[in-house]
Parts: C-alpha cells; structure tokens; sequence
C-alpha cells in the first residue's frame, strides 16, 4: 500500500531557522526542500509527513 502524505509550508526566520525546523522536525515532519518566498524575500520550508502521524 502507498504512503499517504500530508505537506507544509513554513516561512523561515532567519535568526531562528534551526529553531524553527527542530520542532517541525519533532513532530514528525521531514524538510524537503527551502526556497526563497514568493515575495523574493525571506525563505519558506516545504515539509511532509505520513498522514496519521500528528504529534509522532
């Protein structure tokens, strides 16, 4: 059976980029890939985890 997935969008903070992704992290959601924000400015995260894994 195929995993399902449910993603995130997360805009980073410069001064607390590492911060910010440890806690996503900490409730089970993998990075997958930083940009810059549509706006040109700042950076957003993209993240996924298996559906049904809230608070792993």
């Amino acid at each position: 059976m195929a995993t399902t997935w449910e993603y995130a969008t997360v805009p980073l903070i410069v001064h607390a980029t590492k911060a910010i992704l440890d806690q996503w992290g900490a409730d089970g959601w993998e990075l997958v890939q930083v940009i810059t924000g549509p706006d040109g400015n700042g950076l957003v995260a993209y993240l996924k985890r298996p559906k049904g894994e809230a608070g792993a």
